[in-house]
């Protein structure tokens, strides 16, 4: 039974009306920004809990944490996307992610909410003058007038 509420989380959502596909999205700010990745990758949301530095890590590993009696990194997220720090809040959270085999924590200001976001509204067009940058975003979803970048997870838990 569990199996298949996972199944039908990760499957697209088609609106009947207009056949049209749809995918849901945990929304998270960064600063005072909004981005967004497909729920088909998030495991789970956590409070700011201690994180351990490693040394010689990439400048964008925040460290690692116990997730469960795993070692799982941490990316500091505004560090990957080149936005500048803040200080953690009560509203920062820790995104669990899964990329593939990898399991990873990205720090963000705060989780906003589960958004569903249809494919069509979905622009992939790159808006980043910085070519080095662009290939950390998937596109900019638009809800209502409001604009989500969604991210690219493959590339932002790379190490190059």
């Amino acid at each position: 039974m569990a199996k298949d509420s996972v199944a039908n989380k990760n499957a697209p959502i088609v609106d009947d009306e207009e056949q049209v596909q749809a995918m849901q999205v945990v929304a998270f700010k960064l600063r005072d920004e909004e981005y967004g990745v497909n729920i088909f990758h998030v495991q789970e949301i956590h409070n700011l809990v201690d994180i351990t530095r490693v040394p010689f890590a990439a400048s964008f590993i925040k460290g690692v944490i116990n997730q469960r009696g795993s070692v799982m990194p941490v990316i500091d997220l505004k560090k990957r996307l080149g936005i500048e720090e803040t200080p953690y809040t009560a509203t920062t959270r820790i995104v669990t992610v899964i990329v593939g085999d990898l399991q990873v924590g990205m720090l963000v200001d705060a989780v906003t909410e589960v958004l569903t976001i249809r494919t069509k509204l979905v622009d992939p067009k790159k808006t980043v003058s910085d070519r080095a940058m662009e290939k950390f975003l998937s596109g900019i979803g638009n809800i209502d007038g409001r604009l989500v970048t969604m991210l690219n997870l493959e590339e932002i838990v790379a190490l190059n």
